[in-house]
Formats: structure tokens, sequence, C-alpha cells
């Protein structure tokens, strides 16, 4: 088993995910780590794989998963989250809005639990937590009302389930994704959902973030996504006594 693996979903990155991959690439040079970087295509039509397969060099191991079509950020990271094989695995958003340094981070953080957390997750609100560039009125308005819904129905004392930086460990990645389904935006909840029913430690850490322009998430993916929440609360409740004995199990 790898030390490592970096996951990335892209979708018509083209322009910006090779800013995000010379930070990778920098990070872990300074590194003495068995790591490999994923990069899943999600149906792009511009020339994202092209982009992707010039920066070989620069990596011990680079992956590049094509797609035929585009299916959603929520499938192509599990599909990453599925593929790697490191001990821990990490995916991030392909617009660097969260610099891949911010998983040490993370690590230092999990050093102090007195339980070290299977699940890890980058926060901006929670104490600590720097925001360089903030999101457009509209955005953040919906995103707070999402999260309280996320809250409410699913993730009680989760505050930031929706941040595109988390880490996992190898074992509890397998478990987790090998049940999700949810292709779309929604996918952050599907997995915090069942890591927590699965009797998994999740550990909220704050980081410094920035919202980047050209955004895959419209507006009207917020409705879509909270009718996706709806859908997952509801399997969750159906399978909590199947869950629950895998729980005590562990």
């Amino acid at each position: 088993m790898r030390d490592l693996s970096v996951i990335i979903p892209a979708y018509n990155e083209a322009a910006r995910i090779g800013e995000t991959l010379e930070s990778i690439a920098s990070f872990l040079d300074e590194r003495d780590l068995d790591d490999e970087v994923i990069v899943v295509d999600d149906g792009s039509t511009d020339d994202t794989i092209a982009v992707v397969e010039s920066y070989h060099p620069l990596f011990r191991r680079l992956i590049v998963l094509p797609g035929a079509r585009n299916i959603g950020k929520g499938y192509a990271v599990r599909r990453g989250m599925l593929t790697g094989t490191g001990r821990h695995r990490l995916f991030l958003d392909a617009d660097n809005s969260t610099n891949v340094r911010e998983f040490d981070r993370m690590l230092a953080a999990a050093a102090l639990e007195p339980i070290e957390p299977a699940v890890v997750i980058a926060s901006v609100a929670v104490d600590g937590a720097t925001v360089s560039v903030r999101q457009p009125g509209l955005r953040s308005t919906l995103g707070r009302l999402g999260n309280r819904i996320i809250q409410a129905l699913v993730l009680p004392g989760i505050e930031d389930s929706q941040r595109g930086f988390k880490l996992f460990t190898g074992e509890a990645s397998d478990a987790i994704f090998a049940r999700c389904d949810s292709d779309g935006w929604a996918f952050d909840v599907e997995a915090l959902a069942y890591a927590r029913a699965l009797g998994y430690h999740v550990l909220e850490v704050p980081v410094t973030w920035e919202h980047r322009e050209d955004s895959r998430v419209k507006p009207g993916a917020y409705l879509w996504t909270l009718l996706d929440v709806g859908r997952i609360s509801l399997r969750l409740r159906r399978q909590r006594a199947e869950l629950e004995e895998l729980a005590s199990a562990r």
C-alpha cells in the first residue's frame, strides 16, 4: 500500500489544472513518500487530459482516468478514491481553492486526537479558518442555508461538509465509497454520513480557502443537492440496522 494517493476530479479544467499540478508536485518533492496522483476526467470537452498528461515528468506516479461522458463530481471522486491504493487518500479540487499544503495542517490536527480520525475534512466554518477570497453574496447565502438543512437532516455538528478537500484512510475510503452512489454535488454529504454510520471518527479542521471564479457549481445546483440529501437521509434510515451492526463489528 502506498503512503498517499491524491485524487483530483476534473471537468474542463485545461486552463487551470496546471497550477494545481505544479503545486502538488512541489509539495510531494519535499517529502519522502511513496505517492500517486490520480486525475479523474469527467468527460471533458477541452484539452484537460492532454494538459494533465504533459505533467508526467513532474511525478513519481501520475494516473489519468479518462471519462467518456460527463457524469458528475461525485462519480469522479468515488472512482478516484476506489482506484487509489494509498494508506491516506486525499481528494482536492482542480481549481486549487485549498492548497495541497493544508494536508500537513490536517495531519497535525489528527495527531492531537485521542482516537485517530479515519476522516479529516477541511472547513472554513470553524475557528482558525481563513477565507482569502469570499464567494459572491447569493452563493454564500445559499451555502449557509443548505448547510443548515444538511445538518438538520444528515450531519448534525459538522459545520462545513462541502469543502472540496477531504482526507480518508485507505480502509475507510474503501468501506465508505463502495457504498456511495451519489454522482452529483451531494456526494460529500453521503460520504460523511456513511463514515459516521459506520463508526468512523470524523474530524473537522480549519484551513485557508479562496473562492475561484468559473465555479462549476451553479445556483440551481443547490436545489438538486438538497433533494439528493433528502434521498440520502431516507436511504440511511433504511440501512440503519445493517450499518449499526457493521459499526459495532469494527
